[in-house]
């Protein structure tokens, strides 16, 4: 009896507000929802429920020690062991792990988005296809600055402190080299339609090779 062959994985990177969702959604879209498994790095913050609030916030969250990427890669593991996983849920408000999980089921193609999945060794070997969105810094803390406060109930002071503190360094220290690593680089993310299209016809060859 025949193996079934390991989904197709895409890693999707890019600083902050660079646009990495909207390059998922137009792949989701392309290809096709029902064949994608789509998992974000984001979720994998380390729970910080039993730090005091004023601790939490000063937590670096731009660096990898912040995130529990060990966990991940088992997950992303097992989802190419054609194995279902519960992915955890993360509140940003709190800065802490709920008591939640998606249960996530493995897909033909499995997109992995984050903005420093490249940055880990782990991940990036088990990626098949990379691919960078670089967007220009000012458009970036733009819409950061958006999210933030539209989303996650932050103040314009403490999104800009968290910027200039960690945010941009981290960003020059991990991301930004991590470039190097990308098969494609995109630039205008998902509004490349030039671009979108040659990911979306790849990942379709790819598909029916398998």
């Amino acid at each position: 009896m025949a193996t079934r062959p390991p989904p197709i994985v895409i890693g999707i990177a890019g600083g902050t507000g660079s646009g990495k969702t909207t390059v998922a959604n137009v792949i989701l879209e392309r290809v096709g929802a029902s064949r994608i498994a789509l998992l974000a790095h984001d979720a994998y913050y380390r729970d910080l429920k039993d730090l005091p609030r004023a601790q939490r916030d000063i937590i670096n969250f731009d660096h990898p020690d912040s995130l529990e990427t060990d966990l991940m890669v088992r997950h992303l593991d097992a989802l190419r062991r054609w194995q279902a996983v519960d992915v955890p849920i993360y509140d940003f408000t709190t800065h802490s792990r709920t008591d939640r999980t998606m249960r996530l089921e493995p897909q033909p193609v499995i997109l992995v988005e984050g903005i420093l999945v490249f940055a880990e060794p782990a991940l990036r070997a088990r990626f098949d296809v990379k691919i960078f969105v670089d967007t220009d810094p000012d458009v970036r803390f733009i819409r950061r600055l958006q999210r933030d406060i539209q989303e996650r109930g932050r103040t314009v002071e403490s999104v800009i402190q968290q910027y200039q503190t960690t945010v941009r360094p981290m960003h020059l220290e991990f991301v930004e080299p991590s470039k190097r690593y990308a098969d494609v680089i995109i630039p205008e993310g998902g509004l490349n339609t030039v671009a979108m299209d040659m990911i979306a016809a790849r990942i379709t060859a790819l598909l029916a090779e398998r």
